[in-house]
């Protein structure tokens, strides 16, 4: 079982996050709110990398599997 990341973790994360949502805005092309709310779920749930990762890649669409 994977063991959630601590609270120092957690506001590590939301930090990239708000700066990556701002760079994707600054090349015109800002997450969407499906997105953002993906990201917040991860950060709500305490996911490592590696769980968010696996979610991703299991949602990715057939078109784009290599």
């Amino acid at each position: 079982m994977e063991k959630p990341l601590t609270d120092e973790e957690l506001v590590a994360a939301k930090a990239r996050r708000l700066v990556a949502a701002h760079l994707q805005a600054i090349e015109d092309n800002p997450p969407n709110a499906e997105q953002t709310a993906m990201f917040e779920m991860f950060e709500r749930e305490g996911w490592d990398d590696d769980r968010c990762r696996a979610y991703i890649l299991a949602r990715k669409p057939a078109a784009l599997v290599r």
